[in-house]
């Protein structure tokens, strides 16, 4: 794999998400997302597709006037579903509540089809109101041609074209066959946002009633005929390798077909295991426990997670390659009159979807179907097109809803491993991830440690500020993608001048590279849900020595941010801020900037019958720009919350000798109903380019939960997770 130096997250997933970015319409780069770097020369489609006419990828109208729009990034409870056809339906001018909405199968012409980062809308904003907008044009041209007039009187309503003198009207479907034979105009006129009938406005999400009555499909309901399923027993310390197995016993039971061994490329890793092939998942699973297998543990026997973080607290004391560094960074950390240092410990972390990984594949003679919960179903493709040897376009992926994601399912080793047995016994497979094998093998959000330094003057004003992240770097395991004696520009989300764009004058951040087996990858903001629980936390320390109100101090040094400034204002004012908590309560904030929005979290801790701390209510203020649906933004800033709370105050993933110690939700828990404070989402209104929701919303808890905490007991927290029972 080539090596991704010097790339931003956002680029590397843009790249390696599509094996060549192909849009229909012919749009000027700068009209594309906001995260390309280049786009390849764009060509003008006119296809036929069945049971319609595709006017450009996204759009098909067929004569009757049925119209499907296609949704290329697929939804895992982040809301695609309705917001990428939305945003194109918008431009179309056509009700969102009258389409069809088709998924995408893989193909090129949809271009990035990941998932991930907190960017379908944001990155395909422009690509989508373009093609809803070309699309518009087209066909008032050919209504206009029909009828002889000019196009600017001509206008567009509940998917027809008007000629308001005339009276006359056209439906779509009665031009979609004229229309797709144009030219697709390069620049189309776009709607104002005052003009927007359905993008930014709470309206019904058309997957709801299908996930309440059970109709909508998911990974898990997949079924083709002859298929068989596989349950895989993989070594309890991840990198094992099999020495032998006895599966005497598991074909003995009822409905088993096959044992073999099986494998799982991630990346430059080969995982091993051994599959049991059965005509139901209950016999493969009954086999698979039935199995005797030896396994050669030797290499992992060392690896343990307190030991590796006692490790990264002793390379804090290094260096680190540099980030950003100002000028006098040093000698105005030497000379202050008061200086702070503090440091700050997350632990390793399970994805846990509430859907565990499968994936269904049939290997046929040059040909491959999949079906498949993914992220990425461009990814996949080529992935199991390079695996298999198969062209890209001999392979197919069918992509239902996901249920949860998290990072975890943009990878495809689980795909792979599926098709890897379905090759093997020429059959199609359907390989199912019980909730331990999910919990046991990985990947995982790492460990980590903030080690950060401040300085103030006489007066408390914020001269200095150095935040040292020390980690591994997901890409440099995953495919080597980091220089040495560089930092991870991953590691800087959040914490970046620009980012965090507090007025302090000389601000510095720096990486130490901390080697590990383990296998990590994103987890939900990636490095910002670990990294901005120290960088968050150390400015409420700083406002504590100069006896400022934190969020006042905040505000202070955001004067020259005005959104992020007007997002803490917000913050203040909708969480009345300012009344003092009672005895034995405490408030805390927070905020962070990532994926292209700000979010920041106010949190009130109380107290129960037993008089141990809770947290009672959280407010949030979310700054993500142009929206489609506000339900959508409330609904994922409060999964968030969630998550970011069970990260907190919950179980972390411990290694020892090799294994990890959880193995289910009775010792990796879950935030539970009675735990779910009131939550409050406020959202600003403004017109910028749409930022991301999946993710932003999860920094600020943590240490928001910490600063809480400080306030209602004076104890200063600076290691995850806390155990509010004890506090």
């Amino acid at each position: 794999m080539k090596s991704t130096k010097g790339v931003s997250r956002r680029t590397f997933l843009k790249r390696s998400s599509a094996t060549g970015i192909f849009l229909a319409l012919g749009f000027p780069a700068a009209a594309l997302e906001a995260v390309a770097e280049k786009m390849p020369p764009l060509q003008n489609m006119a296809l036929e597709a069945l049971k319609g006419i595709e006017i450009n990828p996204f759009i098909i109208i067929d004569q009757s006037g049925k119209i499907t729009i296609i949704s290329h990034k697929p939804d895992m409870g982040q809301g695609t579903w309705q917001s990428i056809p939305t945003v194109v339906a918008e431009e179309l001018d056509v009700d969102p509540a009258t389409i069809t909405i088709k998924s995408s199968v893989g193909e090129k012409k949809f271009g990035d089809q990941l998932a991930a980062g907190s960017s379908s809308i944001r990155g395909s904003w422009n690509t989508l109101r373009n093609s809803g907008a070309a699309a518009r044009e087209m066909l008032m041209t050919a209504a206009a041609r029909q009828w002889g007039v000019p196009v600017a009187e001509c206008s567009t309503a509940n998917a027809r074209v008007l000629h308001t003198s005339t009276g006359k009207s056209l439906g779509y479907g009665e031009l979609i066959e004229a229309a797709s034979t144009l030219p697709v105009p390069a620049e189309p006129k776009l709607k104002a946002a005052t003009a927007f009938k359905w993008v930014g406005k709470s309206v019904p999400k058309p997957d709801v009633p299908l996930k309440v009555n059970g109709s909508a499909v998911y990974g898990m309901d997949m079924k083709v005929p002859g298929m068989l399923y596989a349950s895989v027993e993989r070594c309890p310390t991840i990198t094992g390798k099999l020495v032998s197995f006895d599966d005497s016993k598991a074909r003995a039971v009822k409905g088993v077909k096959h044992v073999i061994k099986s494998e799982r490329p991630f990346f430059s890793r080969t995982f091993e295991g051994v599959a049991v092939i059965a005509d139901s998942y209950y016999g493969a699973l009954e086999g698979r426990k039935r199995l005797m297998i030896e396994w050669n543990t030797s290499a992992e026997k060392e690896v343990d997670s307190a030991a590796f973080i006692a490790s990264l607290h002793e390379l804090a004391g290094q260096e680190g390659a540099v980030h950003d560094q100002a000028p006098e960074f040093k000698q105005v950390l030497e000379q202050a009159a008061k200086k702070h240092m503090a440091s700050y410990e997350t632990p390793f972390l399970a994805h846990s979807p509430l859907e565990p990984e499968n994936a269904l594949v049939h290997v046929r003679d040059g040909e491959c179907e999949i079906w498949a919960p993914v992220q990425g179903p461009d990814g996949a493709v080529r992935a199991v097109s390079e695996y298999l040897g198969i062209p890209y376009d001999k392979v197919i992926i069918h992509v239902p809803f996901l249920g949860g994601g998290f990072g975890r399912k943009a990878f495809t080793d689980y795909i792979l491993e599926a098709a890897y047995l379905s090759r093997e016994l020429k059959a199609p497979i359907k390989v199912v991830w019980t909730r331990e094998d999910d919990t046991l093998q990985g990947p995982f959000r790492s460990a980590s440690v903030s080690r950060m330094e401040g300085a103030l003057d006489k007066e408390g004003n914020v001269l200095a500020l150095h935040h040292k992240i020390v980690a591994p770097s997901i890409q440099g395991q995953l495919w080597n993608g980091l220089k040495e004696n560089t930092p991870d520009a991953w590691a800087m989300e959040g914490i970046s001048k620009h980012d965090s764009p507090y007025q302090i004058p000389n601000y510095k951040t720096s990486f130490v590279l901390a080697e590990t087996s383990i296998p990590i990858a994103w987890w939900r903001s990636v490095y910002a849900s670990a990294s901005m629980f120290g960088h968050e936390s150390f400015i409420d320390e700083l406002a504590q020595m100069n006896g400022k109100d934190p969020l006042e101090l905040r505000i202070e040094m955001s004067q020259g941010d005005s959104r992020y400034r007007k997002v803490l204002e917000a913050l203040k004012e909708k969480s009345g801020w300012a009344a003092k908590p009672e005895a034995g309560k405490g408030k805390g904030c927070a905020i962070a900037r990532s994926f292209g929005s700000i979010v920041a979290h106010a949190l009130f801790m109380g107290r129960n019958k037993e008089g141990k701390l809770r947290v009672e209510k959280v407010v949030s203020v979310i700054d993500c720009g142009t929206f489609v649906n506000p339900d959508t933004i409330r609904a994922q800033t409060e999964g968030n919350i969630v998550m970011g709370l069970t990260a907190a105050i919950k179980d972390p993933i411990i290694f020892k000798e090799g294994k990890v110690q959880q193995t289910n939700f009775h010792n990796y828990r879950m935030l539970r109903i009675n735990e779910m404070p009131e939550v409050e989402v406020h959202i600003m209104q403004n017109n910028e380019h749409p930022g991301g929701v999946g993710e932003p919303g999860l920094p600020p808890v943590a240490p928001a939960l910490a600063n809480a905490v400080f306030s209602a007991t004076g104890k200063r927290i600076r290691k995850l997770p806390i155990n509010l029972d004890e506090v």
